[in-house]
C-alpha cells in the first residue's frame, strides 16, 4: 500500500510541472532566420541566407555559360535581412527562389560605362540637356578596346600608333601632326550587378559597332551604275562621303573609282562619343585669282571681253584643325606663307553702271584665300544633337575670325538679321533666279535694300547661331526663298 502512495505521489508531481510554469525551458533561445524581401514585399523566411544565395547561383548554370562568369545573384530589389524570432515557421529556400524569380531578372557581376552628353540641340528648349547612355560590360578592357576601335577607324590606324609612340614624322615643308587625341564625353564607370536581360557587351568589336552605329544599326547594298561617284552615291543615299568610306574598307579616297556593278555598303553612323581628333596642318593651298572688272562706257552693256587670263596663286597655309569623329568642326588660321600671287582677271564690261542683276557666268568666291572646305552640300550626321539632316550649303573656314565675307555677285540685300541657327546673316537676291546667304557672321556690314557689288564686303566672319567654329556658311537659292541648291551649280570649274 505504501509503494502505492509513493508511485501516485511521483505521478502528481510530474502532471504539476506544466501547471507551476517549469515549462519555459524549451524555448529559452530565440531563432535566427533571414526574411527575404523585394522591393519592400515579403517574399519568405528561411534560415540560411548563404543557401539562397547558393541555390540561386546553382540554378544559373545558362547565364554562367553564355557570359563565361562564375556568378550569379538575385535580383537588385531584392534585400535578405536577419530576423530573431521565436516563431519556429520557414519557407523553402526553392519556394522563395520560385518567387524571386517571377518578380525580376537575376543578375551577374560587371561595369556599367555611363556616358554622359550634354545636347547642342538647334531647338533652344533642347540646349544643355544632358543625355546619359549606359553601355554594361563585363570587363573594362572590353570597353578600352572598343573606343581604340574608334579611333582607329576615324584618325587611322598607323597614325594614331605612330601619336601613341611619339613617333611622328616632322613637318618639313607640309604635312601634318596630330597634337590632342581624346573622348569628349564625361564617362563614368561604376562596377554594379546587371541584370542578364540587359545588352552586355562580351566582345569588344561589337561594342565598337554599337558605338558606331547605335542600337539601330542597319544596313543595305547599292549596286554601282555606270556614270556613279562616291558623292553622288552618298548623296543619293542620304549619307556623305565619309560615312561611304567608313562602311566599305575597299574605299581609301574619296577620289577612289567606282565600277559598275560594284557593291557597296550603305549605313548611317549614329556615334555614341566624340573621338576629338586636334592637329596641326599645313598644306599648300591655291589661292583663287580675282575677276577685275572695267567698265567702258563706249561697249554695250552684256558685252564683256576678257583682257588677262587669270592665274591661281599658292599659299602655304598652317592652320590648328578639330576633327569630331572625322568631321572637320574648327579651323584656326596660325599663319599663311604666299608662294605665288594670283593674277587677276580683267573683264572688260560695258558700263560703269553698276546693275543689281548679277552675271550667270561669274561668281566670285565669298572669303579670302587660305579658305578650307569644312563641310559641304551633303548629307551628315548633326554636329548639334546627333539627327541625319541634309547640310544645305558650304561651309568654308580657315581665314580667320573677324575676316571679309564678299557679295559673290551683284545683288540686292534683301535679309540682314540675326537668327537663331543662322546668327548673323545676309542674303543677297540677285535678280537672275539666284539668291545667296551667307551665316555665322560676327558682324553684318550690309543692310536691307542695298545693292551691293560682287567683291564687295558684307560681313564678317564669326561663329554666332549653331556653329562649331568661325566660318561662313554658304547658301545658294534657285527661283525662291529657302529653295537650296548644291552651289556646285555656280561653279562649273570647281570652287576656287
Amino acid at each position: 500500500m505504501r509503494k502505492f502512495w509513493v508511485i501516485l505521489m511521483i505521478i502528481l508531481i510530474v502532471l504539476a510541472i506544466p501547471i507551476l510554469g517549469f515549462g519555459y525551458a524549451k524555448v529559452t533561445e530565440p531563432n535566427t532566420y533571414y526574411k527575404v524581401y523585394y522591393e519592400g514585399q515579403t517574399l519568405g523566411v528561411i534560415s540560411s541566407a548563404e543557401e539562397l544565395e547558393k541555390y540561386i547561383n546553382n540554378n544559373g548554370k545558362v547565364y554562367k555559360n553564355k557570359y563565361d562568369t562564375d556568378e550569379v545573384y538575385a535580383p537588385n530589389g531584392v534585400q535578405v535581412k536577419k530576423l530573431v524570432t521565436y516563431d519556429g515557421k520557414l519557407d523553402s529556400v526553392k519556394e522563395v527562389y520560385k518567387k524571386i524569380k517571377d518578380e525580376d531578372d537575376f543578375t551577374i557581376k560587371g561595369y556599367d560605362m555611363a556616358i554622359k552628353k550634354e545636347t547642342t540641340d538647334k531647338d533652344e528648349e533642347n540646349k544643355g540637356k544632358v543625355t546619359t547612355t549606359h553601355v554594361y560590360v563585363l570587363d573594362q578592357d572590353i570597353f578600352k578596346e572598343a573606343v581604340e576601335i574608334l579611333i582607329k577607324t576615324f584618325v587611322g590606324e598607323e597614325e594614331y600608333q605612330a601619336y601613341l609612340d611619339d613617333n611622328q614624322s616632322e613637318i618639313q615643308a607640309t604635312g601634318e601632326i596630330i597634337e590632342n587625341v581624346y573622348v569628349d564625353e564625361d564617362i563614368t564607370v561604376k562596377e554594379t550587378k546587371i541584370p542578364v536581360t540587359e545588352k552586355i557587351y562580351t566582345d569588344a568589336e561589337e561594342l565598337a559597332r554599337f558605338l558606331l552605329y547605335g542600337d539601330d544599326y542597319k544596313e543595305s547594298t547599292y549596286t554601282v551604275k555606270a556614270g556613279d561617284t562616291i558623292e553622288n552615291v552618298a548623296f543619293a543615299n542620304q549619307i556623305n562621303p565619309s560615312e561611304l568610306l567608313l562602311s566599305n574598307e575597299e574605299l581609301t579616297s574619296e577620289s577612289n573609282l567606282l565600277y559598275p556593278g560594284q557593291q557597296l555598303k550603305i549605313a548611317q553612323i549614329n556615334t555614341q562619343i566624340s573621338i576629338v581628333e586636334e592637329s596641326y596642318v599645313v598644306e599648300d593651298v591655291e589661292s583663287a585669282y580675282s575677276t577685275e572688272e572695267k567698265y567702258d562706257d563706249t561697249i554695250l552693256i552684256g558685252n564683256d571681253k576678257v583682257i588677262q587670263e587669270g592665274q591661281n596663286g599658292l599659299d602655304r597655309v598652317s592652320q590648328d584643325v578639330r576633327q569630331v569623329n572625322g568631321e572637320i568642326t574648327y579651323v584656326n588660321p596660325r599663319n599663311k606663307e604666299v608662294l605665288k600671287s594670283p593674277v587677276n582677271k580683267v573683264v572688260l564690261k560695258g558700263s560703269k553702271y553698276v546693275p543689281d542683276v548679277g552675271s550667270l557666268t561669274n561668281w566670285g568666291w565669298p572669303t579670302d584665300s587660305g579658305w578650307t572646305l569644312s563641310s559641304g552640300y551633303s548629307y551628315r550626321s548633326n554636329p548639334f544633337g546627333g539627327g541625319r539632316e541634309l547640310h544645305t550649303g558650304l561651309d568654308i573656314s580657315g581665314t580667320g575670325y573677324g575676316s571679309k565675307i564678299y557679295a559673290t555677285n551683284n545683288g540686292r540685300v534683301i535679309i540682314a538679321e540675326y537668327h537663331y541657327s543662322y546668327g548673323n546673316y545676309v542674303v543677297i537676291d540677285h535678280n537672275n533666279g539666284y539668291m545667296t546667304l551667307y551665316a555665322h557672321m560676327s558682324k553684318i556690314a550690309a543692310k536691307v535694300g542695298q545693292v551691293v557689288e560682287r567683291g564687295e564686303v558684307i560681313g564678317y566672319v564669326g561663329m554666332t547661331g549653331s556653329a562649331t567654329g568661325p566660318h561662313v556658311h554658304y547658301e545658294v537659292w534657285d527661283g525662291c526663298r529657302y529653295c537650296d541648291v548644291n552651289p556646285s551649280v555656280l561653279y562649273p570649274n570647281g570652287y576656287r
